[in-house]
């Protein structure tokens, strides 16, 4: 979704400073923004940076005031995330807190380091991105989702915060929580490489074995499967997960601009984080029985897993 904001933002005649952990990856973004001509002194910049550690958002901030050439921000996108991490009990503290300190931490951080510019601006929106399991911490009852679920949660109710905060003190600055459903992205992929430390699209031998035996916990046995079996499944996953999603990323960055034009706090992206969302309120009591689950899952054609 970062990089269909970043394209969109662009066509709209905006000056864009993007960062990521990947240069690679930030490069493709700009070359897709230059292949319609920029117009005349429309800058996008990249920029190399974990939004989870403080100095390298700080370090972000002061090369956009020098490559942008300006002290001002007018717009705001928290949109950096991972997955992972999912359980206390059967992965590491340092992958649960990985996926929390980016999915959360990143959110926090960027709104400290970047308040000052947007208090400088005539006017100012914070877009913080949350998800359904902002609202609802589960896919489905054979997985554990505690990590990503508790940062969602904590994006939501900040950013919800802020509303108030905002118009007391900054009212010139508006801010919105963006609650995506099943989004056609890389994250499964991408997650899987930060997580890891590697860029290799295969799992390592811990991988498979991670991957076999979540295959087995949902029901599935994989005493037949070879390594390469495993490997694949986890490829198709990926490819699925991006390639058949209800809403595209680029759907999906077009209904997150939509409003924040209209000034909405509250934006959900997708007609499955609609559903869910009217699901969740109308029985909240209910919202983690499997059947629940089960239920939604068949009506919006979730394939998790």
């Amino acid at each position: 979704m970062g990089r269909e904001l970043a394209r969109q933002l662009v066509a709209e005649g905006c000056n864009v400073a993007m960062c990521d952990v990947s240069a690679e990856a930030m490069a493709e973004t700009k070359r897709l923004c230059q292949v319609e001509r920029l117009p005349q002194g429309l800058r996008v910049t990249t920029h190399v940076a974990d939004v989870s550690i403080e100095d390298q958002l700080t370090r972000f901030r002061d090369q956009i005031i020098e490559q942008q050439a300006t002290d001002k921000i007018h717009l705001l996108f928290n949109n950096a995330g991972i997955g992972g991490g999912g359980s206390l009990f059967t992965n590491t503290r340092e992958q649960w807190e990985r996926t929390f300190n980016i999915c959360w931490g990143g959110v926090y951080l960027c709104v400290r380091t970047f308040l000052p510019l947007l208090l400088k601006a005539d006017e100012g929106h914070i877009v913080n991105t949350s998800s359904v399991n902002g609202f609802w911490a589960t896919i489905g009852p054979s997985f554990s989702h505690t990590a990503y679920s508790a940062a969602k949660f904590a994006v939501k109710g900040f950013t919800e915060a802020l509303i108030n905060d905002l118009r007391l003190n900054a009212p010139h600055i508006k801010c919105s929580v963006v609650m995506p459903g099943h989004i056609g992205t890389s994250i499964l992929s991408n997650s899987r490489k930060i997580q890891s430390g590697s860029e290799s699209e295969r799992l390592s031998d811990n991988e498979v074995l991670s991957m076999r035996q979540r295959l087995n916990g949902i029901g599935t046995d994989t005493s037949a499967m070879s390594d390469e079996d495993i490997q694949n499944i986890a490829l198709e996953r990926a490819r699925s997960f991006r390639e058949e999603a209800p809403t595209s990323a680029a759907a999906a960055a077009k209904i997150i601009l939509d409003g924040v034009k209209a000034e909405r706090w509250r934006i959900l992206v997708g007609d499955d984080a609609q559903r869910l969302d009217a699901r969740v309120r109308q029985t909240p009591e209910r919202a983690y029985e499997p059947e629940f689950y089960q239920s939604f899952a068949k009506e919006v054609g979730w394939r998790i897993g």
